[in-house]
């Protein structure tokens, strides 16, 4: 049974280094800048905390979860333009993963109510995304479990 948002939450306050939470104001900022809403769990993250980092402090974090005000287009993180041929327009950057690659959501989509997340590897970024978990909630109980690593490379 998956666990729920609110207790992986508090385990991001409780063990983590979590940013302090955005407004609803700058929440409504930011979807009005990016023309795409929040789903539930993203509204309910950033409200409790502005982005994080999971089991060490920045700048040495293997996961970053981005404040709002570095959330940007995937292909304009990765690649030299905000242009087609580097990728859609739905795929924004959620986690650096510090080493310029990224988990990116697809914001064309959703499933459930949720937006899937992806592996965007800077070598083979466009071409070669994958799904890596279904919401944002997977993939923060699978990335709090994974002791640091990255749970999607394993095996």
């Amino acid at each position: 049974m998956p666990k729920p948002l609110k207790e992986l939450l508090a385990e991001i306050s409780a063990r983590h280094f979590p940013n302090p939470p955005a407004t609803l104001a700058q929440v409504a900022a930011f979807e009005a800048r990016v023309g795409w809403q929040f789903d539930e769990e993203l509204r309910a993250f950033y409200l409790h905390c502005d982005g994080a980092t999971l089991f060490q402090p920045f700048p040495d974090a293997n996961y970053h979860l981005l404040p709002l005000a570095q959330i940007r287009r995937a292909r304009v993180a990765m690649r030299p333009g905000d242009d087609d041929r580097f990728g859609p327009a739905s795929w924004y950057t959620l986690v650096d993963l510090q080493d310029s690659d990224y988990v990116i959501l697809d914001t064309a989509r959703q499933t459930n109510g949720r937006y899937p997340l992806l592996d965007a590897y800077h070598e083979t970024f466009p071409e070669d995304v994958r799904p890596i978990a279904t919401s944002l909630s997977e993939f923060l109980e699978k990335a709090l479990a994974s002791d640091d690593a990255f749970f999607w490379l394993k095996g």
